[in-house]
């Protein structure tokens, strides 16, 4: 579970030169790929950064149901709002949302986008405790991670992350934090927040990779995050399966 008390001081990421001299360190904890890559990898992603506060609809029309609105930035580090992009009807188009209920949908007006995509892609296996690194369709890296006790599962479904997030050295769960559009289905708030899922390091909260411990988040080495996060930017598909 993301940690408030942490989280809430964090500050947006950007990328520094000195993290890549600790990608060699990575190797040191990746495992052999996955038995099972799973049919929901893509190849592609596309993406819509929201440059203003728009409504989500229903269906792709004015006229449909409201069904509340998304910010333009995010609430953590207040860098654009990054949505994935799942289809596309005119001028509209059919969004992943963060937020509760889990892997939900809705439509916003393509006006006041800028839109993209990315080729990277997590696959979470809960009960193999490991996330999967998909590039353009093809296997990159597999790492062993804490995920949720039974008592508080990591949720499942098709998400997205929502931040980057750099941590200070005394935070729970430094280096960094990719935080999810995922929410704990068991805890409704954690420590002052909403329930958010993340992927976040092992730093001032400890865990063993391979086990199941956490309250929903997905725990990973930090040499992992400070890999991660050099590749895996706002928008990115997150499955969470297993």
């Amino acid at each position: 579970m993301i940690e408030r008390a942490g989280i809430s001081s964090g500050r947006r990421w950007r990328p520094l030169a000195l993290l890549l001299s600790s990608l060699s360190l990575v190797a040191l904890t990746a495992t052999s790929a996955p038995s099972a890559r799973g049919s929901a990898v893509q190849r592609t992603q596309e993406l819509a950064a929201l440059l203003s506060t728009h409504q989500v609809r229903a269906a792709p029309t004015a006229r449909s149901a409201g069904l509340g609105v998304v910010p333009a930035v995010t609430p953590i580090t207040h860098d654009r709002t990054v949505l994935p992009v799942l289809a596309h009807h005119g001028t509209w188009l059919k969004v992943r949302l963060p937020g509760r209920p889990n892997s939900h949908t809705g439509w916003i007006a393509r006006k006041a986008t800028l839109q993209w995509a990315t080729n990277w892609h997590l696959v979470v296996n809960r009960s193999r405790r490991q996330v999967s690194v998909y590039r353009s369709g093809r296997f990159v890296r597999v790492f062993n991670a804490v995920v949720g006790k039974p008592s508080t599962p990591t949720p499942a479904g098709e998400f997205f992350v929502e931040e980057s997030i750099a941590l200070r050295s005394y935070d729970v769960g430094a280096p960094f934090a990719l935080a999810l559009s995922a929410r704990s289905e068991v805890l409704q708030e954690f420590d002052g927040g909403p329930g958010q899922i993340a992927l976040h390091g092992l730093s001032n909260v400890g865990g063993v990779p391979g086990t199941a411990v956490s309250h929903g988040c997905i725990r990973l080495a930090d040499a992992v995050m400070r890999w991660l996060v050099v590749r895996i930017g706002p928008g990115t598909p997150v499955t969470i399966t297993g």
